[in-house]
């Protein structure tokens, strides 16, 4: 075997490995995973910069199904194409499949046990405070200009009062940013 066939292996494998320990150790769904896969992709492993972590949740998130597939998909191809969005998205996968089929197996014998319960009552109370978490530092990245803070307010009021779905406050999103740009370029053209 080459040299660049076994780095090729390794790599593939380190992203399989670190998206599989996200998975493992990520209660509480896609968003929950955020702050890992941030730490991991930019600051750990530095697979990309906090800019192109951005787009990755972007693009995610716009996308049709859970984010940290579509993270983990977008990440893997980004680094070593087709082969890297495989590995990282069933490293991503793979621990909450075993993890259901374990739990399955596992429900029919432990039936209604209150230290069980409060285990999960714990551990949702925990993934919320990762989700804040990550809205923080995304917002901290994201949230320069009175633009992208009144883009922002708007689409949560959208999602949260108005109850819009996610899909088209992104979709006004997009277009909002798209017309300040060609605003901002036309007052700049005038000066």
């Amino acid at each position: 075997m080459t040299k660049s066939k076994k780095t090729a292996i390794k790599e593939h494998a380190s992203l399989f490995w670190e998206f599989f320990k996200i998975g493992l150790f990520t209660i509480g769904g896609g968003m929950a995973m955020l702050p890992l896969i941030q730490k991991v992709a930019v600051e750990d492993k530095k697979w990309m910069d906090a800019e192109d972590m951005i787009d990755c949740l972007a693009v995610s998130q716009a996308m049709p199904g859970v984010i940290a597939i579509n993270s983990a998909t977008y990440i893997g191809r980004r680094r070593y194409g087709i082969t890297g969005s495989l590995a990282a998205t069933l490293g991503v996968i793979l621990p909450s499949f075993l993890i259901i089929v374990l739990v399955v197996t596992l429900l029919g014998t432990v039936g209604q046990n209150k230290y069980i319960d409060g285990a999960f009552t714990g551990i949702k109370a925990a993934v919320c405070g990762l989700v804040i978490v990550s809205a923080c530092r995304l917002g901290k990245q994201v949230l320069k200009d009175p633009f992208t803070w009144i883009a922002a307010i708007a689409a949560f009021a959208a999602i949260a009062i108005f109850r819009i779905t996610a899909l088209w406050a992104i979709i006004a999103g997009a277009a909002a940013g798209i017309l300040y740009l060609i605003i901002r370029e036309h007052r700049r053209a005038e000066k």
